[in-house]
């Protein structure tokens, strides 16, 4: 079998997706991931190191793949036995199985000269990260639109839908950063929480405290004077739009811009949002409760990029096994499901969505997801 690597410099293209069970996949392709070597991984053997800091895959596999040459030091082939040294290069070619996201399009809203803005799906993230590469909506873009370079303006979580906005050049790109440093862009949001929403304004100003091992943020109120809160400051602005007594559509002004802000602002004013599993309860496990695959995934965004896909968790059917749509690789660990060992099937999309942002002299705006709707 004839292998292709890509490289980041390859760019994704129409054929690379598959469409299945209303969801988006990555046809699997060869990729070279590249680390150094830290320090203390010098003076372990190539294969221990492996074994070691990436549990995901077997022992065996990684010996086939130091003899085959899939893993590689500075450039070379070595025996499995080979003591590797601080800073260098170790290069994993692997086939690489992204995970799938939910198949709805990334539609544009407004092509201008210098500007791009575009409905995001949730599940999507915005740029290569992690274990996505081309299931992103800069890689989505390009594929399908053929629109490359952007320069996104500003982000979205991964399960957060709505308007985003991409500069068509890098001179574009820094004016509005410095817009954004300079506090001058304004941000609407809506969301479906919980329960009926107060009919005035809230206002929430408490300090957000993200925890990136948990992958969740806390609330912090200082209740003792002297007391020096650790979590950044931070402040929403929520105005209820409609209510049907069981949930409420709520629009959201986040003054800052912290981790996850709205998302645990709601939790702490007493109305989570609906589909939001890691902000439902306060003792919610973040990496064992059932539906917050998304989370989870976005921890492996902190992993080392020498490991791949996540491989911690069974297969299943939602794992899309199928080898009709590709060529199945007999040292792969994922082969033959399409998705990687370890996605989570059950995910949505949050319940949160981008609808406006605004600066000196523009506005951009996305129309309503069909959930933001109730009766």
């Amino acid at each position: 079998m004839e292998i292709v690597w890509q490289t980041p410099a390859n760019p994704p293209e129409r054929q690379d997706y598959i469409f299945r069970g209303g969801r988006r996949y990555v046809r699997p392709y060869y990729f070279e991931f590249i680390s150094h070597v830290k320090n203390r991984w010098a003076g372990k053997n190539i294969v221990d190191l492996f074994a070691e800091e990436f549990k995901g895959r077997p022992y065996d596999y990684y010996v086939g793949a130091v003899k085959s040459g899939r893993i590689q030091v500075d450039g070379q082939m070595v025996h499995p036995m080979y003591v590797v040294q601080s800073s260098q290069k170790i290069s994993h070619f692997l086939h690489r199985h992204e995970p799938p996201v939910l198949a709805g399009d990334v539609l544009v809203l407004q092509n201008e000269a210098d500007v791009l803005t575009v409905y995001k799906p949730a599940s999507v993230p915005v740029h290569p990260c992690g274990q996505y590469r081309k299931n992103t909506v800069v890689g989505i873009l390009q594929a399908e639109n053929g629109l490359a370079p952007l320069f996104p303006v500003h982000r979205l979580d991964r399960l957060v839908s709505g308007l985003l906005i991409l500069a068509k050049n890098a001179e574009k790109a820094e004016s509005f950063r410095q817009q954004i440093e300079a506090g001058l862009l304004q941000k609407e949001y809506i969301a479906k929480v919980v329960g009926v929403f107060p009919e005035e304004e809230q206002v929430v100003d408490a300090n957000v405290n993200y925890n990136a091992r948990e992958g969740r943020s806390s609330v912090e109120v200082c209740n003792h004077i002297g007391e020096v809160p650790i979590g950044k400051t931070a402040c929403t602005k929520f105005q209820r739009i409609s209510t049907n007594g069981t949930h409420s559509i709520v629009l959201c002004k986040p003054i800052t811009g912290r981790t996850h802000q709205i998302r645990v602002h709601l939790q702490y004013a007493g109305h989570p949002i609906a589909n939001d599993m890691l902000y439902l309860s306060e003792s919610v496990s973040p990496r064992s409760a059932k539906g917050t695959g998304a989370d989870r995934a976005a921890s492996v965004m902190h992993q080392p990029s020498l490991l791949g896909p996540s491989e911690n968790s069974h297969c299943d059917e939602n794992n899309g096994h199928s080898s009709e749509d590709f060529d199945i690789d007999p040292m792969c660990t994922n082969c033959p499901n399409l998705a990687p060992i370890g996605y989570d099937g059950d995910e949505e999309g949050l319940w949160l969505h981008c609808v406006r942002y605004a600066g000196p002299g523009w506005s951009y705006e996305c129309p309503y997801p069909d959930w933001a709707f109730v009766t």
